[in-house]
């Protein structure tokens, strides 16, 4: 009989200590595969602009595969008709006419860089694109040499802003404060300086969005 009451009370200390740590694990287990944060940007609208020719892969690519496993709407839009060829042989076809597209429509307006990002510096759809996006207190972002566009837009004044080296003449002469580093965040408008800082790029507009 005592040794049955002992291995009763065994039991019963089992079940007080034991228990509760098993069912903690389970619910700790249960908890690592709860919906993550990816859905962040579920409901939000954004167009990336590129160029008519030789916008930057990483620069359109890398961004827009973040924001669509975010849960967000990405349209792109170019002044081409057409399929769009990028500078390491990559293709995109946009889905919508730069002159046709309106600031309202989005909540984040971002110009993707490359070479041909040039052809944007005084053209008028685009530079009416940023300054609308702007007034609107939309996020805007540019990359790589695109920060221009925002400076020929007249959107940088007094801001902090960088972009590709080669394009920061430019920058300081529409009135920004060029900060030589991978990304800068002045506000809603986020700059970034090439191709390597593009999930850089990509994640402070993301925060940008949902702040």
């Amino acid at each position: 009989m005592k040794n049955h009451s002992i291995s009763s009370i065994l039991i019963a200390l089992a079940i007080v200590f034991i228990l509760p740590q098993i069912t903690g694990c389970q619910g700790n287990k249960q908890g690592a595969h709860k919906p993550s944060a990816k859905a962040e940007l579920s409901g939000k609208r954004i167009l990336m602009v590129i160029a008519p020719d030789k916008f930057r892969d990483e620069e359109l690519f890398t961004p827009r595969e973040y924001f669509l496993a975010r849960g967000a709407k990405v349209e792109v839009a170019s002044s081409a008709s057409g399929e769009v060829r990028g500078m390491l042989g990559r293709t995109y076809r946009p889905e919508k006419k730069l002159s046709e597209v309106k600031a309202d429509d989005y909540d984040a307006i971002v110009f993707v860089g490359g070479v041909g990002a040039q052809a944007y510096y005084d053209n008028p759809d685009a530079l009416k694109l940023a300054q609308s996006a702007f007034q609107k207190g939309k996020v805007i972002g540019a990359i790589c040499l695109a920060p221009d566009i925002l400076a020929k837009a007249g959107v940088l004044k007094g801001r902090s802003a960088t972009s590709f080296r080669s394009a920061r003449k430019i920058l300081v002469e529409g009135g920004a404060r060029f900060i030589e580093q991978h990304c800068v965040r002045d506000g809603k408008i986020i700059t970034a300086d090439g191709p390597a800082s593009a999930e850089k790029f990509a994640a402070t507009i993301a925060q940008a969005l949902v702040q």
